[in-house]
């Protein structure tokens, strides 16, 4: 049985199972009948170090670049259209392939062209996140996003992250303006 988090709540993950390795993470959502126009939301991995930033831009793990070098981190590329139900789209970790460097990794969601299309998180429903022990199927975790992100184009969902040699979630439900751009900024990665 998942465990359901609310905002800003933490959980162990290997902890109690020190075998876990292989996580689907799964990000999903709806979007509102009456908003007409075609939503394209994206989620995306940062991969980051002590500091809170990417080393490289080889650490943003999003549809231009779908796989970390270390195969630590693959995205399963780009739903355009958030139809029917379960995940709009996945990403896989594995952890016993992140480098050591690397003491977080960020799961995000953007909007594309959010401004150009007039677009916020206001007009989308029923997002949310989910760790799945790939090995077991067993789905670990589940975070539901019920706050209303009425002027957001960019959020961080929840992260992974490394404490006292275990890795743990942490559900965040933070909200950005700008998009992708800002949270590349937040995350050191320059944006052309």
């Amino acid at each position: 049985m998942a465990i359901s988090l609310t905002k800003g709540q933490k959980v162990d993950l290997t902890k109690g199972k020190p075998s876990i390795k292989h996580l689907l993470v799964g990000l999903g959502w709806d979007v509102n009948a009456f908003d007409g126009a075609d939503f394209d939301l994206d989620a995306s991995a940062f991969m980051v170090g002590a500091n809170g930033k990417c080393p490289t831009e080889q650490e943003f793990i999003f549809y231009g670049n779908l796989k970390h070098s270390s195969g630590a981190v693959e995205s399963m590329g780009d739903n355009r259209t958030g139809s029917g139900d379960g995940d709009d789209e996945q990403i896989m970790v594995d952890l016993s392939k992140v480098p050591a460097n690397i003491e977080k990794i960020a799961f995000t969601c953007t909007i594309y062209e959010a401004e150009k299309r007039g677009q916020n998180f206001g007009q989308v429903s029923n997002a949310f996140i989910r760790i799945v022990d790939q090995d077991t199927e067993e789905e670990l975790i589940r975070y539901d996003l019920g706050e209303d992100f009425s002027i957001e184009t960019a959020i961080v969902v929840g992260e992974l992250y490394r404490h006292g040699g275990e890795w743990k979630f942490n559900a965040i439900g933070s909200g950005f303006q700008g998009g992708l751009a800002a949270l590349c900024g937040h995350y050191g990665i320059e944006v052309a």
